[in-house]
């Protein structure tokens, strides 16, 4: 759902999935700022788990406007992802599981102590 002002700014963009919603409201009100009156800065990370083809959400992304800041890349905890500001400056972490690590290889990997891995 798009929601937009009388001047055709967006002012709140629902996704829905399953049962759950993710929501984005543009400034509406003294409690609520975006990452571009906050000099950029983002005060929540956003990840989104996909199980469709990465590669191909980020050129629909890319292709919709979307800044990609973090081309589609694999990592050592098991995920290809990427990063995406949208037009407000809000940072979208996407992401799909490609294979699953075990704690202690990544644990050997990072060097820390990690407690309630996910695998």
């Amino acid at each position: 759902m798009l929601v937009s002002d009388a001047d055709g700014r967006l002012a709140h963009a629902e996704m829905r999935f399953g049962d759950g919603y993710i929501i984005v409201d543009s400034e509406w009100a003294d409690h609520v700022a975006s990452p571009a009156s906050v000099g950029g800065m983002n005060a929540q990370a956003v990840y989104v788990r996909l199980q469709q083809d990465l590669d191909a959400h980020c050129e629909k992304a890319r292709a919709a406007g979307a800044e990609i800041v973090e081309e589609p890349a694999d990592h050592f905890y098991g995920e290809r992802q990427y990063r995406a500001r949208d037009p407000e400056g809000h940072v979208w972490t996407f992401t799909r599981t490609v294979r699953v690590v075990p704690k202690d290889e990544a644990e050997r990997l990072t060097g820390l102590r990690i407690e309630g891995w996910h695998s």
